[in-house]
């Protein structure tokens, strides 16, 4: 005679899942929101994995599970920079476009954590090739492809002419403002510089 137990079915034990598998992503976006938090509060040279993780609410097991050291961890969080990218501006002219680059890239170098992260990482990568490779990729990579796409936008419309250099025209258009939001840290820009760095810049790629 069997049993109700015997009748039932037989429960299957199922693994308890492991590694990769409990990894909870908005765990690991509270971690690296926290890092970029860390970096502008203390620096990456005094930054550690248990004050990342004192931030982020978890555990340093949490951290060491996702990343082996803090230098892996940045260099992580600096590579998803560049794949952010900037919107591509679509006025219809070339200064135009340049106007709304330098409007929404101002803005965020003017960010209160970038502006600490940025010179903070640069003074790094002096000394660590590491951080200098992965700091030019994230700062190279989305400035170059909105810029190509302005450039390419303006010859379309015949405003430069066809084969200018485009690493020149990369540093034409992004480097005035970088070197004084990042290099000389002006605090505030002048009234009117943006809309004349614009018109400068236009006038720049057309002469080329």
């Amino acid at each position: 005679m069997t049993t109700n137990a015997d009748e039932a079915p037989k429960r299957v034990r199922r693994r308890t899942p492991a590694g990769a598998a409990v990894l909870r992503e908005d765990v690991t976006e509270a971690i690296r929101a926290a890092v970029f938090e860390e970096l502008a509060a203390v620096g990456y040279a005094r930054m550690s994995i248990e004050g990342i993780a004192r931030r982020a609410g978890v555990g340093k097991t949490a951290v060491y599970r996702r990343w082996r050291s803090k230098l892996h961890l940045v260099l992580d969080v600096v590579s998803a920079m560049a794949v952010l990218g900037l919107p591509v501006p679509d006025t219809g002219s070339l200064e135009g476009d340049l106007r709304l680059l330098y409007e929404v890239t101002s803005r965020a170098l003017r960010h209160p954590v970038a502006s600490q992260i940025i010179p903070d990482l640069q003074a790094e990568a002096a000394r660590n090739p590491e951080i200098a490779e992965a700091m030019q990729k994230a700062l190279r990579d989305g400035q170059e492809g909105v810029a190509s796409k302005i450039l390419a936008a303006a010859e379309a419309r015949g405003e430069v002419r066809t084969g200018v250099d485009p690493d020149l025209a990369l540093d034409l258009i992004s480097g005035p403002l970088y070197w004084r939001s990042v290099v000389i840290r002006s605090p505030k820009l002048p009234k009117g510089y943006l809309e004349n760095l614009a018109r400068a810049t236009a006038g720049a790629l057309k002469a080329l």
